[in-house]
């Protein structure tokens, strides 16, 4: 494929950076999400996940357990993580501890 640059105009040059700017940087991610692959790949077969060696923090998953419960409805829960749910409070403004409300 020969380009003739000289012979394009200013549009045509301009449409062209464009589409190359894109082009390299769709390549650029694209191999950078391979090295990740392969990095990561590398640190489960010595037995680490990247966050270890890195001293990132690791990716959770899944929920948190709760941790209180409302004594007057059990099933009204809280993790003890965010704002605190209004019954919670209503039984701080009442008198309770936390401790009154733990599972």
């Amino acid at each position: 494929m020969n380009i003739d640059i000289d012979k394009m105009d200013l549009k045509e040059l301009r449409d062209m950076r464009a589409k190359l700017e894109r082009a390299i940087n769709s390549y650029e991610d694209r191999k950078r999400r391979e090295a990740l692959v392969a990095v990561e790949e590398a640190a489960r077969t010595h037995g680490f996940n990247l966050a270890e060696l890195t001293g990132g923090k690791p990716r959770r998953s899944g929920t948190v357990a709760p941790k209180y419960a409302n004594p007057e409805d059990p099933t009204m829960t809280w993790t003890g993580r965010g704002r605190k749910p209004r019954w919670v409070q209503d039984n701080l403004d009442s008198g309770k501890s936390m401790e009154d409300l733990l599972i």
